[in-house]
């Protein structure tokens, strides 16, 4: 299957605008991306979501961003280890999208084609929220670097946790690790990303679903369910 032809587009109105399309057939997998800021549980509801659908009898993949292929885990390694301002900021964003490419064509749009579900930590909506709104970088701009590379592909739901730009913060620090490039950012860009992320979801609530990533983790997975069956028609 092509990169263009899977579920919902980026429309021409703007970065964050998806234009709904008809439902394909049932035997088609679903994507879905589970996105927030740092500290915000992304992994770990991936893999709790995946195993959820798999219980359920529903073929599943998870996967990440930047990475899930070898040539995006190269790049998830050259963007995310070193100096917080080791890129200028539009290089950063073509080798995120560089990934992505690579990402659609060789995982998530074959696996789809297959009948298996796929389930990202983080897709287009991160670049919006860290290059755009975080970095400054023109969502116009962003909006049509995705155009460009992967055409109308969008995920059929987009999971945003939203959690205060400190509690993620404090979360990743307890982790004990020293941080990727994006952690050691200044708390105004974490700031910033938490607000973009608010502005991804109200701009397109037919795509994205909001849920309060602040709570316990059963709590939350709960909610990640409940939105699934209520968009995707599922039971889990």
């Amino acid at each position: 299957m092509g990169t263009h032809g899977h579920a919902r587009g980026l429309s021409g109105l703007g970065p964050a605008t998806l234009n709904l399309k008809r439902p394909e057939p049932a035997s088609r997998g679903r994507f879905i991306t589970i996105e927030g800021g740092e500290g915000a549980g992304k992994t770990t509801q991936v893999r709790l979501l995946v195993a959820a659908l798999e219980r359920a009898g529903i073929p599943a993949r998870a996967t990440r961003e930047p990475g899930g292929t070898s040539g995006g885990e190269a790049i998830r390694r050259i963007l995310l280890e070193g100096d917080s301002e080791k890129w200028d900021m539009i290089s950063e964003a073509l080798l995120l999208l560089a990934a992505r490419k690579e990402h659609v064509v060789r995982l998530i749009a074959p696996s789809l084609a297959e009948g298996i579900w796929v389930v990202s930590d983080r897709f287009a909506d991160s670049t919006l929220a860290y290059q755009g709104y975080g970095r400054g970088l023109s969502l116009e701009d962003l909006a049509m670097l995705h155009r460009f590379a992967l055409g109308s592909f969008a995920p059929d739901l987009s999971v945003i946790l939203d959690v205060p730009a400190e509690t993620g913060l404090t979360r990743a620090a307890a982790r004990g690790n020293v941080g990727d490039r994006f952690e050691r950012l200044d708390r105004a860009f974490h700031e910033r990303l938490c607000q973009g992320f608010r502005k991804i979801a109200a701009d397109d609530i037919a795509r994205c679903a909001l849920v309060d990533g602040s709570r316990d983790q059963p709590t939350v997975q709960r909610a990640i369910l409940d939105v699934v069956e209520e968009r995707l028609g599922v039971s889990l």
